[in-house]
Parts: structure tokens; C-alpha cells; sequence
């Protein structure tokens, strides 16, 4: 038998696997994390770090950790012939975030971070701990576990989680299958190059047969190498430098030195994913759910982003704030975004590649006609953007999306609530409820100031404290344990909320619903279709209404 029994397994110690361990451990779910290898990794992996996973570790309260040990990203230019054709830069007018850009920073750094925090927490990653064995049951999981050294433990675990890669062995035991294709191999290198090319920006450089990306490490000199053509004799570290240092004088039409690489892969272009992400009480998230070509850089960014909407519903059913149908939702949602992803980075890895023929013809003349129509350039910079980022994808199919439709300029249920940069400097309102959404529970925002609205907030206050935090929105004065100031009423205007009404805003910071609180004993009616469960056990109603 185990020596602990968590209430919750977790396989896998990448980023996805830490992530799902720190936001349960956070809810103070007991947890266990394992992984087979006999140590972290020490190579790079992946680099790219968008916006909506820089939210997401904004919330978690990990963003500090990583924010000055990576290298800001805010432009892509595309290179052929010795001269820089096009430069695209952001463009997220329409996706308000207060982090407009990519962070590049090592994926060993962020699993770094992660389990520091982790560790913080009391939860160390038990490094050389394989998942050997696997029985899914009514009532939870049989696990075999196989330590370094031989030693076995095999027990029941309430609730397993696979974040163990795309060679999953919960995925396997699960019967669950990878559907989709395999199509171009590419090799990586790591290298340090003496060129001079921004550092805030992703380069791709026509080389006549193929391409080259370049993108930025923060370390001085230091790029990702992504080689579209040639991959053979990566054993070979100084026959890829040279080639390398060939390719890239050829595109830039000048003499480039490049040195020695730190790390060379070979990989083959994937585009895959599952049809359904839980088997009763196990899970999976990450590469062992979907696997993604590396051309916009989703993959890491992704499986983080499962593992958030995960945690928070898991957790929630664990400590018995919410009844188990709210675990449906995971996969109702993050299986549709798969989908979408594999499209989208589809699509990517075609204009990385650049293979058609005609290529050197077409470049220049779109280039030239999207530098001289600047309003053509900006709204392509505003797809090129919604298409990696992460902030345009949304749930307002979920099943935990309510409320009336949204009027123009609010935020629709679904939907991420979110600002930009100059409406948090601008707006108490805006900084105190990003401080709000780092608290790991629910928010209900109340707007009334009547007898009533205070008398129902305070009963779900009482009722459903464990799951959510109430805040009553006021125009002046502090905030305080019960309230959230918003003097100049921005919140509202953007929540699109009644007068005398509420907005539910989810764990993971998406606008749940809005609507007014009115009497007729309805609003626990409104929690209960979430999943909620009162203190009493009974998610029944208050003195409030919602519609």
C-alpha cells in the first residue's frame, strides 16, 4: 500500500502537471506529483510564453517569478534576400490584456518556477516515480507505482490526473486514441548567433529552399534556431553550426557566425488530440490530450491552460463545494479549443515553412503592398495575433456560461474579464479587481446598494463563503474585506451589469454571468445550475433572484 494517499495523482511534472498540482495545493487539496524521469529537464523545449498563459500565471501569483528572466516579444519580420521584406508588430486593440506580448523565456525556467512555488506549498515533485499500472474504477484509480530503485507501491487514488506527455500512459490505459496527422520534420538547434537582428522580435529568413526561424532567447546572443529543411546529422553539432551559419549569411547577404549549439532536436511536425479528456475519476490534459505543431508556439501554452480550467473544477468537487457534473464541463470546453488550435497551428506551420514554389515572387510584392496600405497591415497584425496569443478563445457555449446577451462594448459572458494596460492605470476599479481574481474562488460581484442586494449577497456569503468571494462594488471609500471600490464605475460599464445587479466571474477569470438580483428565493437556483453546493449541502435558494 502507499505510504500517502493523496486525494489527487498526478503523472507528469512539466509545466502542465505543475500547474494542475499548484492550483489544487492552493485550494488546500492534498496532492501527489510524479514523474519518471530521474531529474528536471535541463534543455530548453519550449520558449513561448503568450499573453492569456501570462494572465494565467498573473492569477496564480507566480508571474513575478518569471516576468524579468525572459525576453519580451512584441513584433515578427519576415527576411529574404539580404533585407527585412515586412515587420509585423502586435496589435491587441481588440483583445484587451495588460501583458501585450510574448515572454520567452526557457521551459526549464518555468517548470523551475512552478516547483519552487510548489515546494512553498509543503508538495515536492517526486522525480523517478513512473505510473506502471492503471485501473480506472467507479470509485477512483488502482495505480502501480515503480520507484528508481525497484521498490513498487500500488493503492486506490480518489481522482488521477495524466499530464505525462504524448506518449501518455494514463491516455493508453484509458483507451483513449491520438487522432490527426503527422507531416513535416524540423530540427531545433539552440545557438548563439553574432547577427544583428532585433531582439524583440521572431525572424523568418527566406533561405531559397526552405526557412529559418529565429527566435529570441534573453540571454545575450542567443536564438532558437527552427530549420524547416535539412535535419539530418543532428549528432553532428558542428556539421548543423555550419550549416546553419551558412543558411542564415545566405538570407541576411552578409557574413553570420554562429557558434557551437547547446542543444539540438529532431522532431516531426504533429497535429493530434483526443476526442474526450476524462474517464470517470482520471483525466488528461496537455500533450497526452492534444499535440500541436510548434510553428505559433501552443503547445506548453495550451496544456497550462487545460490544466488551470482543470484544477479550480476538480478542487471545487474535491472539497465538496461543487457536485462532480461540474467536471463534465472540462472536457465540454477545453475539447472544442483543441480543435480550433489544430487548425490554427495547421495553418502556421504552412506559412513557416514558406514551400511553395512561388514563394520568392510573392513575398516581396505582398510585403511591398502591406507597407504602403497601413490599414491592411494592422488589421493583419490583429489576426495574426488572435491566432497564438490565447485571448480570443472563449466559452460562451459552456455550460457554465448565463445570462442576456451583451450590448456592444461589455464584456459577453464566456468571455475573458479583462483590461489593458492604460485602463489599469487608469481605473482603481480595474486594479482592484485584478488583485481580486488572484483569490482562487469564485467572485460575485454585487452592484446594488438596496436592502435586498446587500441581504443576498451577504446570504451566498454565508452559504457558499467556501466557493465563492463576495464584493459589493462601491464608488468611493477603501475596499475592504466585503467590498471593491470602483469610483469611477468602469466595472460595471464593461461587466455589462444592471444597476441593482450582480456579475459572476469564474476562478479562471471568464465572465460567468450577469444579471439583477431581485427576491423569490431563486438566486441558489442560479448557483446550483454551476455545480455549487451550499454549506448546508443543499445548493438551495436565498432571498435572491437571478435572470
Amino acid at each position: 500500500m502507499s505510504e500517502t494517499t493523496p486525494q489527487v495523482l498526478i503523472a507528469g511534472a512539466g509545466p502542465v502537471g505543475l500547474t494542475i498540482a499548484h492550483e489544487l495545493s492552493r485550494r488546500g487539496v492534498a496532492v501527489r506529483i510524479v514523474d519518471r524521469a530521474a531529474a528536471p529537464s535541463v534543455t530548453s523545449r519550449a520558449t513561448a510564453t503568450h499573453a492569456r498563459t501570462l494572465e494565467i500565471f498573473d492569477q496564480m501569483g507566480v508571474l513575478g517569478r518569471l516576468l524579468d528572466r525572459g525576453q519580451r516579444v512584441v513584433h515578427f519580420s519576415l527576411h529574404m534576400g539580404g533585407r527585412r521584406l515586412v515587420r509585423f508588430d502586435t496589435n491587441y486593440s481588440q483583445l484587451p490584456t495588460r501583458f501585450p506580448f510574448s515572454l520567452m523565456v526557457d521551459q526549464v525556467k518555468t517548470e523551475a518556477a512552478l516547483r519552487d512555488a510548489l515546494a512553498e506549498m509543503g508538495v515536492k515533485v517526486e522525480q523517478g516515480v513512473s505510473l506502471e499500472e492503471l485501473d480506472p474504477g467507479d470509485d477512483g484509480a488502482g495505480v502501480l507505482l515503480r520507484h528508481a530503485g525497484g521498490r513498487t507501491e500500488s493503492f486506490r487514488v480518489p481522482w488521477l490526473v495524466g499530464a505525462d506527455g504524448a506518449h501518455s500512459t494514463v491516455r493508453r490505459a484509458l483507451g483513449l486514441r491520438l487522432l490527426g496527422e503527422q507531416t513535416q520534420t524540423w530540427l531545433n538547434a539552440d545557438v548563439v548567433i553574432d547577427a544583428d537582428l532585433q531582439r524583440n522580435s521572431n525572424h523568418l529568413l527566406h533561405t531559397g529552399k526552405g526557412t529559418i526561424l529565429l527566435v529570441p532567447f534573453p540571454e545575450p546572443g542567443k536564438w532558437r534556431a527552427v530549420d524547416t529543411v535539412d535535419v539530418s546529422g543532428a549528432e553532428d553539432w558542428e556539421l548543423i553550426r555550419s550549416r546553419l551559419a551558412g543558411k542564415l549569411s545566405q538570407a541576411l547577404r552578409r557574413p553570420v557566425a554562429v557558434e557551437s549549439p547547446t542543444w539540438v532536436s529532431v522532431f516531426t511536425v504533429q497535429q493530434r488530440m483526443i476526442e474526450r479528456m476524462r474517464v470517470g475519476r482520471c483525466f488528461v490534459a496537455g500533450d497526452a490530450a492534444h499535440v500541436h505543431s510548434p510553428a505559433s508556439g501552443q503547445g506548453m501554452n495550451t496544456g497550462i491552460q487545460d490544466g488551470y480550467n482543470l484544477a479550480w473544477k476538480l478542487a471545487d468537487v474535491v472539497r465538496g463545494y461543487a457536485d462532480a457534473r461540474l467536471l463534465d464541463t472540462y472536457g465540454a470546453e477545453r475539447v472544442p479549443i483543441g480543435a480550433k488550435l489544430l487548425r490554427s497551428t495547421r495553418t502556421a506551420t504552412g506559412l513557416v515553412a514558406l514551400r511553395n514554389t512561388l514563394a520568392p515572387i510573392a513575398l516581396p510584392i505582398g510585403a511591398r503592398v502591406l507597407n504602403t496600405l497601413k490599414p491592411l497591415k494592422r488589421r493583419i497584425e490583429g489576426k495574426i495575433i488572435r491566432g497564438f496569443c490565447g485571448l480570443a478563445l472563449h466559452y460562451a457555449d459552456s455550460p457554465l456560461t448565463a445570462g442576456p446577451a451583451s450590448r456592444p462594448g461589455t464584456i459577453p459572458p464566456g468571455h475573458r474579464v479583462a483590461c489593458n494596460e492604460a485602463e489599469f492605470a487608469a481605473h482603481p476599479g480595474w486594479r482592484e479587481l485584478a488583485e481580486e481574481l488572484r483569490d482562487p474562488r469564485w467572485t460575485l460581484l454585487g452592484f446594488g446598494d438596496d436592502a435586498l442586494s446587500l441581504a443576498v449577497l451577504d446570504d451566498v456569503s454565508d452559504r457558499f463563503g467556501g466557493a465563492v468571494s463576495v464584493r459589493r462594488v462601491t464608488a468611493g471609500g477603501p475596499a475592504g474585506a466585503a467590498t471593491l471600490g470602483d469610483p469611477s464605475g468602469v466595472l460595471r460599464d464593461r461587466l455589462g451589469a444592471p444597476a441593482q445587479g450582480y456579475a459572476l466571474i469564474r476562478p479562471d477569470g471568464y465572465l460567468a454571468g450577469v444579471g439583477h438580483l431581485l427576491g423569490g428565493g431563486e438566486f441558489g437556483a442560479r448557483l446550483r445550475e454551476y455545480g455549487l453546493v451550499a454549506a448546508d449541502g443543499v445548493a438551495a435558494g436565498t432571498d435572491g433572484e437571478a435572470h
